[in-house]
């Protein structure tokens, strides 16, 4: 059957296209008015761009195609954060702190989950060239108000760091592939498995990284890793970090979560997640990523959050509409035409009938103009 569409794709009807769209238009006007500039990275790039540093975890979500001018190989962008990072490093240059936003669909091989799109529409925003707390702070609580702004509360904020895993498996002597396996089975919250792995570490490193999944909760749950954590200088810098956040942070549902880790290749310090009622993943998410641009000639500091607006838009409380006003079509009729355009002008949809059309089937159209006393007026439409 021609009309149906490949798994985990959809079309966005009238309703839900504009939700999304009004939406987009709320969220990256509250970026503006916080500094963010909108920057729109291709849908393809060269596929060693791509997945160039940052961007190696997103190797197996990514399309790939050869490209008929070049011959070489490209991918469909999964995940704009990349792109953002090449745009700032190589093609702005600038000095100092950057901030910038975007809001595009990407392309996954797969869904995330058994009810996620292949296709989100992923909106975001990324401070660069700062490597302070304070544009953590700024990212998440953008994030917050961000959630906010589409009419959604954050009902938990989890935030953990990069830095405690790293220097744990560091000092415990792991080679980069059984680094790479405790990341995923710390990920994935796979205890058993988690064990079966640390089984030959050195203590105390073997009892802090099992320790982990078991590290989560209020800001007390600090207090308790840095009770169970070995001393070392990275993991004492990464708590102190959070419990700053924590104090900055105590207006907002905060909590901790010391296994929560995203993005081995990409992830460097402070990562965070935002929970949503009615939706069991987190609907947004972020964190620090120092580094970014190194590939492309200037390592720059990093932060930023992302999310899919159309489970943004599906969760949100539905943006009011305002009713259509019907009008005869405006063909000879000076004072209907300069009507028509006035209203439109201000904002107002108007729906012209086509000659023998009677009424229209969307938008729906609550007034109508008329002619009164060689005057056009909008009067309310009468439900029959």
């Amino acid at each position: 059957m021609n009309w149906l569409l490949p798994e985990y794709f959809a079309d966005a009807l009238p309703a839900e296209a504009q939700q999304i769209e009004g939406l987009r238009r709320r969220l990256l006007d509250l970026y503006r008015v916080h500094g963010y500039e909108l920057v729109m990275p291709p849908t393809l790039e060269y596929l060693d761009s791509l997945l160039t540093g940052s961007g190696q975890d997103l190797s197996l979500k990514t399309f790939k195609l050869v490209d008929q001018v070049s011959g070489r190989t490209l991918g469909v962008h999964a995940d704009i954060t990349p792109q953002v990072a090449r745009i700032d490093a190589h093609l702005l240059n600038r000095q100092g702190v950057v901030r910038l936003c975007y809001c595009d669909s990407v392309l996954h091989t797969r869904p995330a989950s058994i009810s996620a799109t292949r296709e989100p529409v992923q909106i975001g925003a990324e401070v660069y060239g700062y490597s302070g707390l304070a544009a953590d702070l700024e990212a998440v609580r953008l994030m917050a108000a961000s959630l906010s702004a589409a009419g959604l509360s954050a009902t938990r904020l989890d935030l953990g760091h990069m830095g405690i895993f790293r220097a744990l498996a560091k000092a415990a002597g792991l080679p980069k592939e059984g680094d790479e396996e405790l990341f995923a089975l710390l990920r994935e919250k796979d205890v058993p498995g988690l064990a079966a792995a640390c089984a030959s570490l050195p203590e105390p490193y073997r009892s802090a990284l099992l320790a982990l999944p078991d590290l989560y909760g209020d800001a007390r749950v600090l207090a308790q890793a840095k009770a169970r954590l070995p001393d070392l200088p990275a993991v004492s810098e990464a708590l102190q970090t959070l419990s700053r956040l924590a104090e900055l942070l105590a207006d907002l549902p905060v909590d901790f979560d010391l296994s929560d880790l995203r993005g081995y290749h990409y992830h460097t310090g402070v990562v965070f997640a935002a929970y949503a009622p009615g939706y069991a993943s987190a609907i947004a998410q972020g964190g620090r990523y120092d580094g970014a641009g190194a590939t492309f000639g200037r390592a720059r500091p990093a932060t930023g959050f992302s999310m899919d607006l159309r489970e943004v838009a599906r969760l949100a409380p539905a943006l009011p509409v305002a009713g259509a006003v019907l009008a005869p079509i405006a063909v000879e009729d000076g004072a209907l035409v300069a009507k028509v355009a006035a209203l439109r002008a201000a904002g107002t949809v108007v729906v012209e009938l086509l000659p023998g059309e009677t009424r229209v089937a969307g938008p729906v159209c609550d007034r109508r103009l008329v002619q009164t006393g060689g005057e056009w007026i909008i009067e309310a439409i009468k439900e029959d």
